[in-house]
């Protein structure tokens, strides 16, 4: 069983609840340790969430086993890692393959390649916690949980807009100014289950963008995501009229590239078990680095 340990040094008594869930742990995965199997220990005895401690005490948390996930067939596909601990996973995904299963990419998805690194490597739990996701044909990195834990301080971190990400894509056309800060709101278009657009009932959504180098006929430029809308970057840089070369769905008429050029370069987060700031980067892949590289006259 997984467990994690911490020694409470405040001055004043506290409830149990409220020192664990200080360190992320969330009311449903509560729920999950007192009926699923696991535990919570003072000083090594198991206790009751309300028990009060004290300074000095010694607190432990024990995860309740998690059993895998059935459904999701294991995958023998290479998978890039980037980085790798007791907690976290996060994969350079290459362009092609799809993040999660579904009804056409039943077999061979991203999460079904890591369900099978877990399998040949032993790893006793089994349940893929994807946190990050790209689309099918969107390289770079995506982050992976390996525990209920880890996964619930990564959603949290989510939501609160503090998982930085960062990436790269080549856009048409020259773009003239060094920054551009985009808002605004995002939904799914009329006539397509695919497709997104701006429109005014739609979600609110922030993109910071930084030309990196400019080209003849188009623009590598630097992408900073202040929140994760589907399509985020390639509709906001439709709409700006600077759409991605390769992109079949909102630049149908480019076929510079396979694929759209746009790949997750960088992600950061905090991370509370160790006490550090995790930082991962992933060069651009080699289409991307040849397709600049043929424009640098």
């Amino acid at each position: 069983m997984i467990k994690f340990s911490y020694q409470y040094s405040g001055r004043e008594p506290m409830k149990l609840r409220t020192f664990i869930m200080g360190h992320g742990v969330t009311r449903t995965l509560l729920k999950r340790i007192k009926f699923h199997g696991g535990d919570t220990l003072v000083n090594g005895k198991s206790v009751f969430a309300n028990t009060m401690i004290y300074q000095g005490d010694d607190v432990t948390v024990i995860l309740p086993p998690e059993e895998g996930n059935d459904h999701v067939t294991p995958s023998y596909g290479p998978i890039a890692i980037a980085y790798e601990d007791d907690n976290y996973l996060i994969v350079n995904k290459e362009a092609g393959v799809a993040s999660v299963p579904s009804h056409i990419y039943a077999t061979d998805s991203l999460v079904n390649r890591v369900k099978g690194y877990f399998t040949e490597t032993g790893k006793p739990d089994q349940r893929i916690h994807i946190v990050t996701r790209l689309d099918k044909d969107t390289s770079g990195l995506v982050i992976f949980a390996k525990h209920h834990f880890a996964h619930s301080v990564l959603d949290k971190a989510l939501k609160d807009h503090s998982i930085y990400k960062e990436y790269r894509a080549i856009v048409d056309g020259t773009l003239i100014s060094n920054q551009i800060e985009i808002r605004l709101p995002i939904g799914r278009a009329e006539d397509s289950f695919v497709k997104r657009t701006i429109r005014d009932d739609g979600k609110q959504a922030y993109t910071s963008v930084y030309p990196v180098k400019r080209m003849a006929d188009s623009t590598l430029i630097r992408v900073v995501l202040h929140t994760g809308r589907t399509h985020q970057i390639r509709v906001h840089m439709a709409s700006l009229g600077h759409p991605l070369i390769g992109d079949w769905l909102y630049n149908e008429s480019d076929h510079r590239m396979y694929r759209q050029a746009l790949h997750c370069q960088t992600v950061s987060f905090f991370d509370p078990f160790s006490q550090q700031q995790i930082t991962v980067n992933a060069d651009i892949t080699s289409d991307m680095a040849d397709y600049v590289a043929a424009r640098d006259f």
